[in-house]
């Protein structure tokens, strides 16, 4: 169990040395990659911690008490991390989502919060703000993040069935407390919620039409329920083809079930296709990033909790944006090396799942870098 937890703290510390180019450009409000593909989202995790240890992201076995996890200065202070984010709205970035680990860990989050809440995009209008959670914590947080700023909240809620959900989070939390989360956050504001599913085949696939029929019936269009296949982010949940119950099975049961029919996505870097219900009890989300790849249209970089820029949830090396942002470079330099990396993306790892040889190194844990 101790080998385990060697190579990825390996790669926690490893990282590629960021280029400052030698006359830095200002922003232009819009960066392109080699694929033609604009940054539009940034995905911060502020923290590398989780109270849940899910088989698919942090599995009890390496995640255990002899884990060490990132010690708090290794963190990027909550200015450190509105400076960056200032730097990637002046790139074009329009939606900053907050992950983990479980973001709502970290100390005084929603002060973060209010601090990008105060950022303005290239024409001017604030960012959208958005944080993805297990929603254990929101019944005590999801008003004062209301209040700080916070637009939008994603839900992760693998089962309705408490004992499988037990089984799944593995540190025996009831659903319950996830179920009082939504209620806490749909009372706050943060209406509508979206409530995301990984379905495993043969360990949770049963739950699909319980847990959408207790959406419907509970809450309506509230809540936006997506079901999402199980992938092979990371190196340590054990990913079998095998168990990826494909979206479109997924939506032949609900179609059959309840009658679906398609919604036009909100804009074309839309990871999810959606579905409404044709008696009109809301929608539905299908996120297919193993059976329909959509590297086509991926708008988000992700950066680490220590400060590490990643271009893509399956890397194995991030960029080091933490050495430049406590070495004393300017605003310009860390704009212009982050326009230098975003330009010579190429990234585009699900669409070639399957037709490439397996990796050299060991990918990025999704806990660290958020999904």
């Amino acid at each position: 169990m101790g080998e385990s937890v060697i190579p990825l703290a390996d790669l926690r510390v490893s990282a590629i040395p960021l280029a400052v180019p030698a006359t830095p450009a200002e922003p232009a409000g819009r960066l392109v990659d080699r694929l033609g593909r604009p940054l539009r989202d940034l995905r911060i995790s502020v923290t590398d911690r989780c109270n849940f240890r899910c088989g698919y992201c942090m599995p009890r076995e390496v995640f255990d008490t002899r884990y060490r996890f990132l010690p708090h200065d290794a963190l990027l202070s909550f200015e450190e991390i509105t400076r960056v984010a200032r730097l990637f709205l002046a790139h074009g970035v329009r939606k900053i989502r907050l992950t983990g680990g479980e973001p709502l860990l970290r100390k005084q989050l929603p002060v973060l919060v209010e601090q990008l809440s105060a950022l303005r995009t290239v024409d001017g209008s604030k960012p959208e703000l958005t944080l993805t959670t297990n929603g254990t914590l929101l019944p005590r947080l999801a008003r004062p993040l209301r209040d700080a700023g916070l637009d939008r909240i994603t839900v992760s809620l693998d089962a309705l069935d408490d004992a499988v959900f037990r089984r799944m989070n593995d540190v025996d939390q009831p659903v319950a407390e996830v179920l009082r989360g939504i209620d806490a956050a749909l009372e706050a504001g943060l209406a509508p919620v979206k409530l995301n599913m990984v379905v495993r085949r043969g360990l949770n696939d049963h739950e699909v039409l319980p847990l959408a029929r207790h959406v419907r019936d509970t809450w309506g269009a509230a809540v936006r329920l997506r079901f999402i296949e199980y992938m092979d982010v990371g190196s340590s949940n054990g990913w079998r083809l095998d168990e990826v119950l494909p979206s479109a099975q997924v939506r032949a049961r609900l179609d059959q079930a309840f009658g679906l029919e398609r919604v036009p996505p909100a804009s074309p870097d839309e990871t999810a296709e959606r579905w409404r219900y044709r008696d009109g009890r809301g929608e539905i989300g299908l996120i297919s990033s193993v059976t329909h790849a959509f590297c086509g249209d991926c708008s988000r970089a992700r950066l680490s909790t220590e400060g590490k820029l990643f271009l893509c949830l399956f890397a194995s090396r991030g960029h080091d944006l933490r050495t430049l942002l406590r070495s004393g470079a300017s605003d310009a330099q860390i704009a212009g090396a982050i326009g230098m990396v975003w330009n010579a993306r190429d990234e585009r790892y699900s669409e070639l799942r399957g037709r490439q040889a397996p990796a050299p190194e060991r990918r990025i844990e999704m806990h660290y870098i958020g999904g």
